[in-house]
């Protein structure tokens, strides 16, 4: 192992070119900084310095050339880890959850502006069910999240109303007995809509397909594997609304933190997403 401060000695001695001015450069006597050099010699046994005839100027030999560029490197990594591990101590984690089937490129855009103008925060992102979010939140593992939920159902920061339709495939007969369902897991609202609607209308349906992904969902729509309830945000041209079928109340897109005190980063983020959702929304 190399001994740092020995390395930075070299590097001084070298680009001065002087055990004087080396050792003003450095805050130490001359006599210290020869007795340093001789030590890094000692330890790898290679004579590194050599001086000219007037014993005034002092140049690496091969073996002290080639270590100065290594020490250098080494040097500069160390004050980048340095830098590094001081600049984490002042940056500010921010946890943030978004529901499975937000638009992850909606939100990559939201969120890639907030990060720019706001280089102190360190942001994490977590997606999942928006019920397994709100246990996420009470037990403090994240500290906001964007969740659906039913119209009204509870405080929150800012709320938008979803409005929620029947999808299916271009060209798809929906006279059949029995609807097949492209659906999210279980706890979705989306899902519990859809089930709900269907069998108050006494319509018979089975599951045909389910994924967490919502381009899963939207490709096995339009391909015609299933039909299903989305938000009208999320509707591709490669679906039909289906108005035959019966509607479906809206939801409630809410954004809600824990119990937890929120820094000022934190609240920056839920202006910028009460700003950006809202304007999309709108």
């Amino acid at each position: 192992m190399f001994d740092l401060e020995l390395l930075h000695t070299l590097v001084c001695v070298v680009d001065e070119g002087s055990f004087t001015r080396a050792a003003e450069r450095v805050h130490r006597t001359q006599s210290t900084v020869s007795q340093q050099i001789r030590k890094l010699e000692d330890s790898i046994g290679q004579v590194l310095l050599v001086r000219d005839r007037s014993g005034q100027h002092v140049s690496p030999t091969e073996q002290g050339e080639l270590l100065t560029q290594y020490a250098r490197r080494l040097l500069s990594l160390s004050r980048e880890a340095r830098d590094a591990l001081n600049t984490d101590t002042r940056l500010v984690p921010v946890r943030l959850g978004v529901p499975e089937d937000f638009d992850a490129t909606r939100m990559a855009s939201i969120l890639s502006g907030f990060v720019r103008a706001r280089p102190q925060a360190r942001l994490e992102t977590v997606s999942g069910m928006s019920t397994e979010l709100r246990r996420q939140l009470d037990k403090g593992d994240i500290d906001i999240a964007l969740v659906k939920r039913e119209a009204g159902s509870g405080e929150c920061h800012a709320h938008w109303p979803e409005t929620l339709v029947w999808v299916c495939g271009q060209g798809q007969d929906l006279q059949a007995e029995t609807l097949p369902l492209a659906l999210f897991p279980q706890g979705c609202i989306y899902r519990q809509r859809a089930i709900r609607t269907l069998d108050k209308a006494r319509r018979s349906w089975r599951v045909a397909f389910g994924s967490h992904s919502l381009t899963g969902i939207q490709a096995a729509v339009a391909s015609g594997l299933g039909i299903s309830i989305l938000p009208m945000s999320a509707v591709l041209p490669s679906h039909r609304i289906c108005q035959e079928l019966p509607p479906v109340p809206p939801s409630e897109l809410a954004l809600i933190s824990g119990a937890q005190p929120l820094s000022a980063t934190h609240r920056d983020l839920i202006e910028c997403l009460r700003a950006e959702i809202g304007l999309s929304a709108a």
